[in-house]
């Protein structure tokens, strides 16, 4: 077993390595996928979220100057002007991906702000994937300078003022329409998606560390804006059995400030699968949250950073991973991890995803399984003392990752088959896994990725 393990890690390593794109020499990225059967489409650029995982084994092996190259020319691509072509990206925007380009014998890079993408949708998580990934990089490396520099504070600068911009809204959540993140095809994840909830989170706390001190504007805004979002999710985005029991109780249509349905989620609209699955000791942060609408679907990813970044208090913490140990099946299955679940199906699957071919149910992003979120699981586990966890789930993905040659995702309920439309030698699956392996075996490697709770925070002002 051993020896396997060790083949399956050096596999994984020289995968790695030749998934390595260069510009002017200088290594900058990975490219998405390396699959020979299938047409490349846009696989073989560089994607700012699927390169996180690659960049944190990078940081931890040492090989700091491929993660520093990829910050400072995706900060030369943000969106430096303020949008007046609605066509445009908007300021701060940064891109989806790359690619390197050559005019002649010179290189240059080419970025898709989504105007090139299904459905043509740009991605509001990028910027937010770029801050976080530049806290890490300072970590390892404890070169304060980079983040120092006029042009990165600017950019953190910009990124703040997407994220902040003044609103049609009294939430202090951050209002996206479908398909501007991961799940970045048409899944009903409109209005105010967890995930980007806690990126948006993770934002400003990151902001708040590499920011000048004598930003006193910005960081007023961002002390006042971080209480309020984490009282907001914590509270109203939170499910377990309690909180069903005082929503299936809720009386609708109530008027004023005191009333306690102040979302005017009608109880009808708890669905039937949750009141039997949900377990006793078990609890989660719903997909979405909106005037008449509670997303009941549990979304792995934005569970799993909450955990990371304490938008999830330790209480709640405990409670997501107690679900995933009594619905193991469900949510690990033959392969870590299920990405959203249950799937959407039948009438519900043709409203809510367009007839989506590829979002058909247990399949894709309505409820596939995919490897890469292993290191995300694998970091929250270990966060909260849950490490037996951690352990069973990588020993399931060693089984089948190699032999099936690192897919994109898998499809069915539990997760047995290789997805239909995947693509194989998909770098972040395999990335997923190293990364899992190094916070396994260093749980310092974490502070790379987590913060502590907000009150433990001796730079907070709350």
């Amino acid at each position: 077993m051993k020896n396997n393990k060790n083949a399956l890690e050096a596999e994984a390593w020289k995968l790695l390595e030749k998934s390595i794109i260069y510009y002017c020499g200088k290594p900058i990225g990975t490219v998405a996928a390396q699959d020979p059967q299938l047409d490349t489409l846009n696989y073989n650029q560089c994607f700012i979220r699927d390169f996180v995982p690659s960049a944190l084994v990078f940081l931890i092996d040492g090989r700091t100057e491929i993660v520093r190259n990829f910050l400072v020319e995706i900060l030369k691509l943000q969106s430096h002007e303020e949008q007046i072509d609605c066509f445009k990206p908007g300021l701060g925007l940064m891109p989806a991906s790359f690619k390197v380009q050559s005019n002649g014998s010179e290189e240059f890079l080419a970025a898709d702000f989504g105007e090139e993408a299904i459905a043509r949708v740009p991605p509001i998580d990028s910027c937010m994937w770029w801050i976080i990934l530049l806290r890490a990089y300072q970590k390892v490396t404890g070169d304060v300078e980079l983040a120092r520099q006029p042009e990165f504070q600017a950019g953190i600068k910009r990124i703040l003022d997407l994220c902040l911009v003044h609103r049609f809204a009294m939430y202090p959540t951050m209002l996206v329409t479908d398909g501007a993140f991961m799940i970045d095809r048409r899944m009903g994840v409109y209005e105010h998606p967890l995930e980007i909830q806690v990126l948006f989170y993770a934002t400003l706390r990151t902001a708040r560390e590499l920011l000048l001190p004598n930003e006193d504007s910005y960081l007023s805004t961002i002390n006042g804006r971080l209480g309020a979002l984490e009282y907001h999710v914590r509270n109203y985005y939170w499910l377990d059995l309690q909180r069903l029991n005082e929503i299936y109780r809720y009386k609708d249509d109530e008027f004023g400030k005191e009333v306690a349905n102040k979302f005017n989620i009608y109880p009808q609209s708890i669905p039937q699968w949750l009141i039997q699955w949900l377990p006793e000791t078990g609890g989660y942060l719903a997909g979405n949250l909106g005037p008449g609408r509670i997303d009941f679907r549990f979304f792995a990813l934005g569970n799993l950073m909450a955990i990371l970044v304490s938008l999830a208090d330790e209480a709640e913490s405990q409670s997501i991973m107690n679900l995933f140990e009594h619905r193991w099946q469900d949510l690990i299955g033959c392969m870590p991890v299920k990405i959203c679940y249950p799937a959407v199906s039948g009438l519900e699957w043709q409203i809510i995803t367009g007839c989506d071919s590829k979002n058909t149910p247990w399949s894709y992003h309505n409820g596939g399984n995919w490897p890469v979120l292993l290191w995300l699981f694998t970091a929250a586990a270990q966060k909260i003392g849950r490490l037996e966890l951690a352990k069973e789930a990588i020993a399931v993905a060693e089984k089948r990752l190699l032999t099936d040659q690192f897919p994109e995702y898998y499809d069915g309920d539990h997760g047995r088959l290789i997805g239909r439309e995947a693509r194989i030698y998909q770098t972040w699956s395999i990335t997923g896994l190293l990364a899992a392996k190094q916070f396994l075996a260093n749980p310092d490697y974490l502070q790379l990725i987590s913060f502590n709770a907000i009150n433990d925070d001796l730079g907070c002002k709350l």
